[in-house]
């Protein structure tokens, strides 16, 4: 399969016939039973990697697997149970890795929630937090020492355009005090691009040839927006919809980010379009926010103290 949508104003045609071969890497996309983590563990196991699907329901990605093979029938894809809502799960999704797979190459942190009504996950954590940034900040640790034997390998998180109205609110990271469901995913996808920079300071700062880097989507047609209100899902449907792209061109970013060789630690990726909407994937900037460096320490000795997970460099 191979993307032939058309996008205006590209400047550039990356598309997966790009990605190189992947065989004898190991790749752990998280929310890959749909969406953005379906397609780019479709391509990253159409090259030849070895594919782990996390997510959160077995039947839903055992379906993903399938629809997997239909396109490769000699994928190489497996599948651990994650939900990124529970640091109990975390954790035992990560001991199975370790266990299981050996080194990593590739750990695409994609998994993620939208505005979402108030909730929590099992660890008290506002829940666009926990599972956007906190469950992956988890999850990257307890793997970090197995991405660090295999030379070169990448950790890509999925961060959103939405990261430039997001802030970091120090004094109520949990949202108890006041909840606004597009705040604390501004706040969520913000987290996502201060955590990646922040990780390859440390990175580099070690001497690790592991690189971190992050990259967007754009507007995407994926699930995220189940949890809209109505009148937002049809507004969804009837005005962003030919602003919008495929989730197969919305993986591109992520491809790129995971798989060009050019890709360097702190890169962040987006596409080519107007307003990053649609469009082939290039490197873009974030928002001045999101550079903070003393805010970026902040927030990772924050999410250390609330997940309790240390990284080994």
């Amino acid at each position: 399969m191979s993307v032939t949508e058309q996008q205006p104003g590209s400047r550039s045609r990356w598309t997966e016939d790009n990605v190189p071969d992947q065989a004898g890497r190991t790749a752990v996309v998280t929310g890959a039973n749909s969406g953005i983590g379906l397609e780019a563990a479709r391509v990253l196991a159409e090259r030849g990697a070895h594919v782990v699907l996390a997510c959160r329901d077995p039947d839903r990605a055992r379906d993903a697997a399938a629809r997997i093979g239909a396109t490769a029938p000699h994928a190489d894809v497996g599948f651990v149970r994650l939900d990124l809502a529970s640091l109990t799960s975390v954790r035992e999704a990560a001991g199975e890795l370790r266990s299981g797979y050996g080194p990593i190459d590739l750990l695409i942190n994609n998994a993620g929630v939208m505005m979402t009504p108030y909730g929590v996950t099992t660890d008290g954590f506002e829940l666009q937090l926990g599972v956007n940034h906190l469950g992956h900040f988890a999850l990257t640790g307890l793997l970090l020492d197995l991405l660090l034997e295999s030379h070169g390998s990448r950790i890509v998180t999925v961060s959103s355009n939405n990261h430039r109205a997001g802030r970091i609110n120090f004094d109520d990271l949990k949202s108890e005090q006041r909840y606004r469901r597009m705040a604390a995913y501004g706040q969520s996808k913000l987290a996502n691009l201060m955590f990646t920079y922040e990780l390859q300071r440390r990175l580099s700062a070690a001497g690790s040839p592991t690189v971190a880097v992050a990259a967007h989507p754009g507007l995407a047609r994926t699930r995220l927006f189940r949890y809209l209100p109505a009148v937002g899902r049809a507004y969804a449907v009837l005005v962003e919809r030919p602003f919008s792209q495929s989730a197969s061109m919305g993986a591109l970013p992520t491809l790129r980010a995971a798989t060009d060789p050019d890709t360097r630690g702190g890169d962040y990726y987006g596409p080519d379009g107007r307003g990053e909407l649609r469009g082939c994937p290039r490197r873009v900037a974030s928002s001045e926010r999101s550079r903070d460096a003393d805010a970026q320490r902040r927030l990772w000795q924050e999410s250390e103290r609330l997940t309790g997970v240390r990284y080994p460099i």
